[in-house]
């Protein structure tokens, strides 16, 4: 990859611990270049891998002192090889950072056995150039002679390097000094999933939260099929099984009894048999129920670099009578396609039913090239299988890009909404309809955090609105679970309502107080003033609190979340300008940034924050309807503490209350 440099806001740096002396000579490269490692075969390291480049395109390599290996450095992308480090004897633990390619068959950091060769360990790339430090538990061949390698056999042009650092061992592996422990990363602690059930597997992952829909090992990225049916939620999710990274699409599915504990079911649909290189799969789609059958509408996607002169998006319909064996339809494809003349893509079919003319219509995202636009369809005989087309229902005006994915729509209150997600971004549009016309009056994010994208929407048997989003963007390359074999986290299940300025707002399900594992921890009432006030130590809670403005003198109030002596998540509400203003900047591994919302000023002058803090991942619901998500993804296990400050006066918070979650799979 291209290295640039770019300012950073670098990290606290804690006292480094001393090397101890059976340690392999030069194990973090300080010398400046290869002393103590031997080049055992290509040309992929030499001394020029040796560098102290601090950032490139993507921010800080955040790799330790001064000097480390960057895999591009001495040949390029496509170059191959192998670096051995000098012969010491196990201990305990061993941890390094790793960054660069993900391949875990030709790019990865080995631990080799001397007397017979065998590799031991391996742990590869997550495609990002940043560290991430991989913990090894070493104690099964401890005292026995080994050393490292750092193997590239991969002649990719993209992300085919590896990248390497800070070699540690015994107690210095575990943590960075002044009571700093290392998350304890890596795929060698994952194990398999068959050994016990999910609610004790899932726990073992420091990253993985726990009351946050999750695949055990591979990749998931848009919900799909929501709908509530026999009692059940059902929750499908696009799906990658082999690696965790985008692939070859499937869904799979889990469901539940109150949207907040889910069972994992069998994957429910799959992709046509495909060769190397091939794409294709079942993209996004929904749900509905016609007769006593449970149908899933869906894009069927077609590679056409594969398949030269298919078409490349289509409509099929796949059904079940027990809501856990689906069958594809013989009539498929239901819609062969977009209308004459229009680009290719077209996708994410979204079933609703329309009472303008009591029927069941299907939006689909689509663009006219220069604009997004949404196409409409009409069920000729209420079932799944036979559509007409209306016409473009609404065409954007271009600042939400040209194409839109995973189009919703429905009515809520005395309004109807439309959303849709647009390069990582997800936005929503109220307004009017007439049963084949859209006329947008607002539009907002839906989420104003970084982490949401392609929510769907869908109705309870209790007739509310509930909604389940990707917590993730496109842009991002953080992606740090990938060192564990997963990626991808979905939304808490929220509840959808027109605020009272008739945009698009959200808020907890009351299901999910069943979360609690413990009484919450209630504060009271506190004055907060400059001196930091500590309101708990946990990383899987839920944290309300009521700011009485009124009573305020501050200027604005900052919240500590996911905080240590090295980093924290900061949520911060400057009373002047109502903005709630959210900074990853020094938070951990995940995507840094800051993002700002303007809140609506609350008609009784207290301002509401429930917040949810579940391991690495952060949603933030605001009383006006505000939501903010993340995924912070903290470097250290001691990142726990939550505290609140206020700046230039007093914070007058009537009420605190801190409760334990617990797991959605138990």
């Amino acid at each position: 990859m291209a290295v640039a440099t770019v300012s950073s806001k670098a990290f606290a740096a804690p006292e480094q611990p001393k090397r101890r002396p059976d340690e392999p000579l030069n194990a973090g490269f300080e010398a400046g270049n290869l002393q103590g490692w031997q080049v055992v075969h290509g040309n992929a390291f030499g001394d020029r891998s040796v560098t102290d480049l601090a950032s490139y395109w993507g921010g800080p390599f955040h790799q330790d002192k001064k000097y480390f290996i960057l895999g591009t450095a001495q040949a390029g992308e496509s170059a191959v090889g192998e670096l051995k480090s000098s012969s010491f004897r196990a201990s305990s633990a061993l941890s390094f950072l790793v960054g660069g390619g993900y391949d875990p068959d030709n790019l990865y950091i080995g631990l080799v056995r001397e007397r017979d060769g065998r590799l031991l360990l391996k742990q590869t790339g997550t495609n990002d150039e940043a560290f991430i430090r991989i913990v090894w538990d070493t104690k099964e061949w401890s005292g026995q002679k080994v050393h490292i390698v750092v193997h590239d056999s991969s002649t990719s042009e993209s992300w085919g390097h590896i990248n390497f650092d800070d070699l540690r061992l015994g107690d210095d592996a575990l943590g960075n000094g002044h009571g700093l422990t290392f998350q304890p990363i890596g795929q060698a602690n994952q194990p398999p999933r068959h050994k016990q059930p999910a609610c004790s597997l899932y726990a073992k992952d420091p990253l993985r939260p726990q009351y946050h829909y999750t695949p055990y090992q591979g990749w998931i990225n848009d919900p799909a099929g929501l709908i509530q049916w026999k009692g059940r939620h059902h929750l499908f999710s696009q799906f990658y099984p082999t690696a965790p990274f985008w692939g070859p699409m499937h869904w799979s599915h889990a469901e539940s009894s109150d949207a907040v504990h889910w069972r994992e079911l069998p994957v429910a649909l799959t992709p046509k048999a495909a060769g190397p290189g091939d794409d294709s799969g079942r993209f996004t789609g929904s749900a509905m129920v016609h007769g006593d059958e449970l149908h899933l509408v869906l894009t069927d996607y077609v590679d056409t670099r594969a398949h030269p002169g298919a078409v490349q998006e289509n409509v099929i319909v796949a059904s079940s009578r027990d809501g856990v064996n689906f069958t594809l339809s013989s009539r498929n494809p239901v819609i062969p396609g977009p209308p004459v003349g229009a680009p290719a893509f077209f996708r994410d079919p979204k079933v609703f039913h329309d009472p303008t003319d009591n029927s069941w219509k299907v939006v689909i995202g689509a663009t006219n090239g220069a604009q997004g636009q949404v196409q409409l369809y009409r069920s000729e005989s209420s079932d799944p299988f036979s559509w007409s087309h209306v016409g473009v229902m609404y065409t954007g005006d271009g600042s939400t890009d040209a194409l839109w994915e995973c189009p919703n729509f429905f009515p809520l209150g005395d309004k109807w909404v439309l959303f849709y997600g647009s390069k990582g971004v997800g936005w929503y549009e109220t307004g009017t309809y007439n049963g084949s016309v859209f006329l947008s009056e607002k539009r907002g994010l839906v989420d104003a955090g970084p982490a949401s994208y392609a929510m769907q929407w869908y109705k309870d048997e209790s007739g509310r609105n509930l909604a389940i989003s990707w917590m993730a963007n496109w842009p991002t390359s953080k992606w740090p679970s990938r060192a564990n074999g997963w990626a991808g986290q979905q939304s808490i299940t929220r509840e959808l309502f027109l605020r009272a300025d008739g945009g698009l707002g959200s808020r907890p399900i009351a299901e999910l107080d069943r979360l609690a594992s413990g009484p919450a921890k209630r504060l009271g009432r506190l004055q907060v003033s400059d001196k930091a006030v500590t309101i708990g130590n946990t990383n899987t809670a839920r944290l309300k609190l009521t700011i009485d403005l009124g009573a305020t003198s501050a200027s604005s109030l900052t919240l500590s979340l996911f905080q240590s002596r090295a980093e924290s998540t900061l949520l911060t509400y400057n009373i002047g300008s109502r903005t709630l203003t959210l900074d990853t900047t020094n938070a951990g591994y995940g995507q840094a940034g800051k993002w700002e919302a303007v809140l609506a000023k609350p008609a009784d002058n207290k301002l509401t924050l429930d917040i949810f803090l579940d391991r690495s991942v952060l949603e933030v619901f605001a009383g006006d309807g505000t939501v903010m998500s993340a995924t912070v993804w903290p470097r250290y296990r001691e990142s726990r503490g939550i505290s609140v400050v206020g700046h230039q006066g007093t914070v007058a918070l009537s009420a605190v209350s801190v409760t334990p979650l617990g797991s959605s799979w138990c």
